[in-house]
């Protein structure tokens, strides 16, 4: 998977990746060239007390590190570069598919884990990618050239280099195999602490309402633990690691020192040619090192990418048309035909067997009792879920063939739960009509009854809004959505329990006002309460996901024994027959 990835959305970096390989066994050369360089220092400099040949050399010694420096820095630089732009890439990429999916694929993730994906999961894969061309890519050329080199240096010890990386490869992958289950359950860990840590935030009235500061801040201190746990397990073993590595490389140096003795004295090896091997040693261990430490994240970045991948490779419920449609031969109309909806393994269906007509100038309003199928027959038409049975038409076309901007381009839809962005009154209103104008936006503040309040705000339509509007009440918040979807002056309205947190004289003068503005688009109107739909001119009764009603006001008092209870839960007969 991690392979896959990271091949997926590194290819426009592949001239920078040529360079990298290129600088970096350019600086693993001059580096390895170094130590054969001191070495003649000392044997025919140093030894025969020849200055002129330790200065000329000497010089040529710093002319190599100097290149090995800058080959280094800039293979550093292009490495960064790489992995930064490889991580862009990826959050694009899961950015883009988590907007194509319905809210099924939203709710099957979540929103804490598909933050933690696209934040954390690409963090990890980027450091991968960056320490291994920064790090890592020189290993194997330091590796291989430094055992030539630790040959041409002296044969005899070359067996303990074997024994040295054997070794310290077997140490470090017996730690790795440890690792990877740890890491699985690490991601694990920080995707409960960001759900929780949401859950509490977002509902931190309702945990203060009913005291329950003392359950959640346990719950908090419990998950968190957890994940604590789990980091200390990891943080052991690279612990231990590392000292390993180490007492290894030491344990290496003294056994050179060991066998050297002897050969030294006979005179088969001389002092450059040791100090040359033991650099030698040294820079073949770090490179082992270097190896294992991508080797100690590799784990890590492998779940991270299966995570991302597994986002990536999601198909949405509800796929792009292969040839999309992006003309309508009608406006304003909405007909569903016998329309069925069921969610994945549910026993019996949500909907079943609707079917209704809105034309142009007309309101069409539903009413049910809760967990009816209201909103979710409302989400067919926006498409944001698709029917399992029927279809579902818009101007005429179904909304299975339309092009997605096409058809949400048509529709201005109030959610049952509004939601502000973070910004100014005007930013928010603007995402229904980007180029409309402050006139404009007045206008839709009047007719949505928000334009008293907004004249008290400090700025007025620049007056700060924050993420999800939480500084504003619901019913603020209720109304400047509908003045979202009145700027976008869409052929359909859908009002999904849009009135419910108004009071009744401001749902009034609401509709009242909305009626004039609504008059050449249909609208369709969710509601709870009777007094907010009596006026429509088609209602239609949902209980247990059928039509069970249909018709005006006066008619459904007089058929729909289902419309007859509701009335009157909540208005008197003299109300009802008003």
């Amino acid at each position: 998977m991690l392979v896959k990835l990271i091949n997926r959305h590194i290819k426009p970096y592949w001239p920078q990746l040529v360079a990298i390989v290129i600088l970096q066994a350019c600086a693993q050369v001059a580096s390895l060239t170094l130590p054969t360089i001191n070495a003649n220092i000392i044997n025919d400099g140093v030894v025969a007390l020849d200055t002129h040949y330790v200065k000329t050399h000497s010089a040529l010694m710093l002319a190599v590190a100097a290149v090995q420096a800058l080959c280094q820095i800039v293979a550093v630089y292009l490495a960064a570069r790489t992995a930064m732009g490889l991580g862009r890439n990826i959050r694009d990429a899961v950015f883009e598919r988590a907007l194509s999916f319905s809210a099924r694929e939203l709710n099957q993730f979540g929103a804490p884990s598909l933050i933690t994906r696209t934040t954390n999961d690409v963090q990890q894969v980027q450091m991968l990618v960056f320490l291994t061309l920064a790090m890592i890519v020189g290993a194997p050329i330091m590796m291989v050239v430094g055992v030539v080199m630790a040959l041409r240096a002296d044969v005899g010890l070359s067996w303990i280099i074997v024994a040295a990386v054997v070794l310290l490869g077997g140490i470090v992958g017996v730690i790795i195999a440890r690792m990877g289950p740890l890491y699985r359950t690490m991601q694990q860990r920080i995707d409960d602490l960001n759900r929780v840590v949401r859950e509490q935030i977002t509902g931190i009235r309702v945990v203060r309402a009913f005291v329950r500061e003392p359950y959640e801040s346990q719950r908090f201190d419990r998950t968190n633990s957890q994940l604590r746990d789990v980091q200390i397990s990891v943080a052991r073993l690279m612990a231990a690691m590392f000292p390993v590595v180490m007492f290894v490389m030491n344990l290496s140096q003294v056994g050179v020192f060991w066998f050297a003795a002897p050969r030294m004295d006979s005179g088969h090896l001389e002092v450059g040619a040791l100090a040359s091997f033991t650099t030698y040693l040294i820079q073949i261990l770090i490179s082992v090192m270097m190896a294992a430490m991508m080797v100690v994240i590799w784990p890590r970045a492998a779940v991270c990418a299966e995570r991302i991948t597994e986002v990536l490779d999601t198909e949405t419920s509800v796929p792009e048309p292969a040839q999309p449609l992006t003309r309508m031969p009608q406006r304003g109309t909405v007909e569903l035909r016998h329309v069925e909806f069921s969610y994945p393994g549910a026993q019996s269906p949500v909907l079943s067997d609707i079917s209704l007509r809105m034309e142009p100038g007309t309101t069409t309003a539903i009413i049910g009792s809760t967990g009816a199928g209201k909103t979710t027959l409302v989400n067919l038409i926006p498409r944001l879920f698709d029917v399992t049975g029927g279809q579902v038409l818009v101007n005429g076309v179904d909304v299975r063939d339309l092009d997605p901007d096409t058809l949400w381009s048509t529709i201005g839809l109030v959610p049952q739960k509004p939601y502000l962005f973070s910004g100014t009154v005007a930013s928010n209103l603007r995402h229904g009509n980007s180029e409309a104008n402050d006139e404009q936006l007045w206008e839709a503040l009047r007719i949505a009854q928000s334009d008293d309040f907004i004249h008290t705000m400090d700025g007025e339509l620049e007056a700060s809004i924050s993420q999800g509007g939480t500084n504003v009440s619901g019913g603020q918040r209720q109304r400047l959505s509908i003045a979202r979807a009145l700027v976008k002056q869409p052929d359909i309205y859908i009002f999904d329990d849009s009135f419910s947190a108004l009071d009744v004289t401001t749902d009034a003068k609401l509709r009242r006002a909305l009626g004039k503005h609504t008059a050449q688009a249909a609208v369709l109107i969710v509601a709870q309460r009777v007094s907010t739909i009596r006026d429509a001119d088609q209602i239609l009764v949902i209980d247990e996901g059928r039509i069970v009603g249909a018709g005006s006001h006066e008619t459904l008092l007089d058929t729909c024994p289902t419309y007859q209870e509701i009335v009157n839960s909540q208005l008197s007969a003299q109300e009802a027959a008003a």
